[in-house]
């Protein structure tokens, strides 16, 4: 049960910090909150990887668990289970910022699914890209024999500051079903009609990059 706690603690401090240092610079697409945004979630990941890696592995992402679950490395009923409290995580997160939010006076909640103008479906393609990226950074890093040990939660961190950079302007950047259910739940509107592609899009992304892992990770060709 203590894993299924951490996941939920984990994507609490994602979306709370992530999201939370969106809204505190006015959600915008200007460089330093493209740039501010993006370190956000990756400071957020860095940490809980270090904080709740050993217990958990800190997924703290549904994409992560897919993939992980398509690479063998959890069964079936961790990865349900992980992604269950992730979302409850992900929805505490939410309730937290709001509570802030109307403190303050601030607007919205920034859910990461938002589509930019550029319409659902392309919305749902640049998810499954940077989706692909991201979790294959993770299950490489990760690898019991490949990755990069104490550096990985690092490597990680970097990689989704990176996914940010490219995908905010287009997307606002999920590449995490749970951290825009949460958020998209509590700020209704476009929001809540598109998150559909950032559901599937980061499962898509997922699911490519633990079988094109598997291909290139595997020992059984050098």
């Amino acid at each position: 049960m203590k894993k299924y706690l951490a996941e939920m603690v984990g994507t609490m401090v994602l979306v709370l910090m992530g999201c939370g240092t969106a809204v505190s610079l006015n959600c915008g697409v200007d460089t330093a909150s493209v740039v501010g945004t993006a370190v956000a979630f990756g400071l957020a990941v860095v940490a809980m990887a270090y904080t709740i890696g050993g217990i958990s592995g800190c997924h703290i992402n549904p994409a992560i668990t897919l993939g992980c679950l398509i690479s063998k490395r959890i069964s079936g009923k961790d990865a349900a289970m992980y992604m269950v409290f992730q979302v409850i995580g992900a929805f505490i997160g939410s309730a937290l910022l709001a509570v802030l939010v109307g403190q303050v006076g601030a607007e919205g909640t920034q859910t990461g699914a938002n589509a930019c103008g550029n319409g659902a479906v392309a919305a749902c393609i640049a998810e499954i890209i940077l989706t692909f990226v991201f979790v294959l950074v993770v299950l490489g890093t990760t690898d019991s024999k490949k990755g990069a040990g104490n550096f990985a939660g690092l490597a990680i961190g970097l990689s989704l500051i990176l996914v940010h950079l490219v995908g905010i302007h287009y997307t606002g950047t999920s590449v995490n079903p749970a951290r825009s259910i949460a958020p998209a739940i509590f700020e209704g509107g476009a929001a809540l009609e598109q998150l559909w592609a950032f559901i599937v899009g980061p499962f898509v992304g997922a699911a490519l990059a633990a079988f094109v892992w598997k291909f290139i990770g595997c020992d059984c060709e050098k």
